[in-house]
């Protein structure tokens, strides 16, 4: 029950956030357990960002929520793989995204809780 939601202050087409949903489907298995089956992705595109103090290069703020417990090993693993992702796809510098963790105990799903 990955969901992970990005915030990027550049537009992205359709064809663009396509190719995201596919490689970010492919890295969420870096996380023993997730896939791309139960994965939920969010896209907030042309959004006022500002690094540093400024917003004059692109961007992005990257949320990853899962449902229960990853290792360091394996955040370090899709950390590297998500900045990869959109360096390759979006054109934003590794050194311009944040990425943020957060792990659910609790997880609701079709009327119930997991």
């Amino acid at each position: 029950m990955p969901f992970i939601n990005s915030k990027v202050n550049v537009p992205l087409s359709e064809e663009v956030k396509e190719v995201l949903k596919s490689k970010l489907g492919q890295a969420i298995s870096l996380i023993p357990g997730k896939s791309e089956t139960w994965l939920m992705l969010g896209f907030e595109d042309d959004c006022s960002l500002y690094f540093k103090g400024k917003n004059n290069t692109k961007i992005a703020f990257i949320e990853v929520k899962i449902f229960g417990h990853a290792s360091n090993r394996d955040y370090d693993r899709l950390t590297a793989e998500i900045s990869r992702i959109y360096r390759e796809v979006v054109g934003i510098s590794q050194d311009k995204i944040y990425i943020k963790y957060e792990e659910a105990e609790h997880w609701g799903w079709n009327g119930t809780n997991f």
